[in-house]
């Protein structure tokens, strides 16, 4: 009956947590768009990804231990979609380099920080729970604050040096944080399946 209270107190959390990401996907997309910058656009399709990872781990946190490792291991597959995402934004920027516009895109920054540490917040004492499934929600929230944080940073300079480079950096830099995660997630995936298959 505890394990069952937990869990279900788990669906609620990363049921928020799913919106959340899907709300602020929405804002970011379209500031990415309006300022044409990559490290926005990136992270908004972040935002989308982390949507749907949460959503897939509310399906399947009662399945057994095996299964939820096979999962973990898709979602890893998942984490790489924004990285891939982001080259393809990288290389349109390099064919049309021009900087964002510094405001918006360090306003969103900030929306998307204050997001990332409310879900990071809300995950933390689940981090542990189901392997792999939580465990690649927790990152993603706790990458995307490093990643919102950098974003803040790159209006700033932008402010002194008005440039593309700073958005195209940290745009790649988000991308390898997200490559970063997802080998985390597959090898705690991993390790849940050869632990399940004893």
């Amino acid at each position: 009956m505890k394990v069952n209270t937990r869990n279900r107190k788990l669906h609620q959390v990363v049921g928020l947590v799913a919106l959340l990401n899907l709300t602020y996907f929405g804002v970011e997309f379209a500031v990415a768009r309006w300022i044409g910058s990559v490290s926005l656009f990136a992270d908004s399709i972040d935002f989308l990804e982390d949507a749907a990872v949460n959503l897939l781990i509310v399906m399947p946190l009662f399945r057994p231990a095996r299964q939820r490792a096979r999962i973990g291991m898709a979602l890893a597959g998942i984490l790489l979609i924004p990285g891939l995402a982001t080259l393809w934004a990288v290389w349109q920027k390099f064919l049309q380099p021009f900087p964002p516009a510094v405001t918006p895109l360090s306003l969103a920054g900030l929306g998307a920080l204050l997001v990332n540490l409310t879900c990071a917040f809300l995950l933390t004492r689940y981090r542990h729970h189901s392997g792999s499934l939580v465990k690649a929600a927790f990152l993603s929230a706790r990458n995307d604050t490093l990643a919102n944080v950098a974003i803040i940073g790159t209006g700033s300079v932008t402010t002194w040096y008005s440039s593309a480079w700073p958005d195209l950096v940290v745009g790649l830099g988000i991308a390898l944080m997200n490559a970063d995660a997802a080998r985390d997630v597959w090898k705690a995936a991993l390790k849940e399946h050869q632990e399940a298959s004893l």
